[in-house]
């Protein structure tokens, strides 16, 4: 008898009249993400979903290691089966949960029956397994109040389950239940924290990424790519926009005072965003601003860059520090990456002094030079598409 992976739901058990669709959503997410691993039911029963593999083809370690990445679980463990028999249950339990049993300070058994046939109630099976477990560990008491250990039994239709112990899930809601974003993904550290987060509050993602090349070489987009395939595991399959912005920045640097290239750029690349978003009909534009960590990102500077769209600008790490985000980077395993020395085009053309408090007419001037819409066209027209997560 296979083993199998029992994963919980997180806020998606708090919806209302729509939680159905949800848990569809999650569903198909678990199914995507476990295909190329094995042929696995997968079913939702009480705010768990079962994963149960169909042939001996099927790894479950693998399994266990992608569904740790999926949003919308908030726990999960790994239960081992059996005959559907109140001994072999017992043996199971015994053996299977020897570590911790002897760790444990106290314990507690439940049970549940979703195979009603089964000649015991499920207090009768608690009492039952419980009393084997106590009598082969002698030293962790029962507490059915307040238990350090809870063992949990499942009588289903093929086998018997015992699991304990869960662990943590991704948490949030699934990706493509709240809507779909364009994200800005550089090569840096912040931004692909910030798609990770967004990601985990179940929206789809269309990663962007400007590309100045010869200023920035072949391994720099090359580096982007690796990040993005590191987020697919979380965020679902991809297609980054590479977005061609030598001319623009060229232009900038030409034609308007160099204590406004980054202003300007940030426009262009919020125009570029919102383009992209109405083309794929996305509802916002998701960055990696951090207020005051660099001259950019003042609330002066924000507001001068977000006044060329009218799309929600949503900055998830708005409010952290460099370490907060650093330590999030590297749960996520994208800081490794980020830190590879391959610039991006916000390293292009960087002024020596840079406007931090500028006035939002002062920067129309300056930029009344460029045009502006035949700039954004050509870089549109000359999008660069790359699949990720497939």
């Amino acid at each position: 008898m296979n083993d199998i992976i029992l994963l919980k739901l997180g806020e998606i058990v708090l919806k209302g009249l729509n939680r159905k669709a949800f848990e569809r959503k999650l569903l198909n997410n678990i199914a995507f993400r476990l295909k190329p691993i094995g042929n696995f039911k997968i079913s939702c029963l009480q705010s768990t979903v079962y994963v149960e593999p169909q042939d001996d083809s099927c790894d479950l370690e693998e399994a266990f290691e992608a569904c740790s990445k999926i949003f919308g679980i908030i726990s999960m463990t790994r239960a081992s089966a059996c005959e559907k028999d109140k001994d072999a249950i017992a043996r199971l339990a015994i053996r299977c949960l020897k570590d911790e049993m002897q760790s444990a300070k106290s314990f507690k058994v439940e049970s549940n029956r979703s195979d009603k046939s089964f000649p015991m109630t499920s207090i009768q099976l608690s009492q039952y397994v419980g009393g084997e477990l106590q009598e082969a560990y002698p030293d962790t008491p029962v507490d059915v109040h307040n238990p350090e250990l809870t063992v949990y039994v499942e009588v289903r239709d093929l086998a018997a389950y015992v699991h304990a112990n869960p662990v943590p899930g991704a948490g949030g809601m699934p990706v493509g239940s709240n809507g779909v974003a364009v994200t800005l993904l550089s090569g840096g550290i912040d931004s692909p924290v910030s798609t990770y987060m967004i990601a985990r509050r179940g929206v789809r993602l269309i990663p962007v990424h400007f590309f100045s090349f010869p200023y920035t070489s072949e391994q720099a987009k090359e580096k982007v790519v690796e990040l993005a395939g590191l987020l697919s595991a979380y965020c679902g399959k991809m297609t980054i926009e590479v977005v061609p912005f030598t001319h623009i920045q060229e232009e900038i640097r030409d034609k308007c005072p160099e204590e406004y290239f980054t202003l300007i750029m940030r426009r262009f690349m919020m125009r570029l965003a919102e383009k992209i978003a109405v083309y794929y009909g996305a509802g916002a534009i998701v960055t990696g601003e951090n207020l005051g960590q660099v001259a950019s990102q003042t609330m002066e500077a924000m507001a001068v860059t977000r006044a060329v769209t009218t799309l929600p600008i949503v900055q998830p790490l708005i409010g952290f520090d460099k370490e907060e985000i650093v330590r999030l980077a590297r749960k996520i395993g994208t800081f490794g990456t980020s830190i590879l020395p391959y610039e991006d085009c916000c390293t292009v053309f960087t002024p020596r002094h840079p406007r931090t408090k500028p006035k939002l007419k002062d920067v129309e001037a300056v930029e009344a030079v460029l045009d502006v819409q035949a700039l954004v066209e050509e870089a549109f027209n000359g999008i660069e598409q790359i699949p990720v997560g497939e």
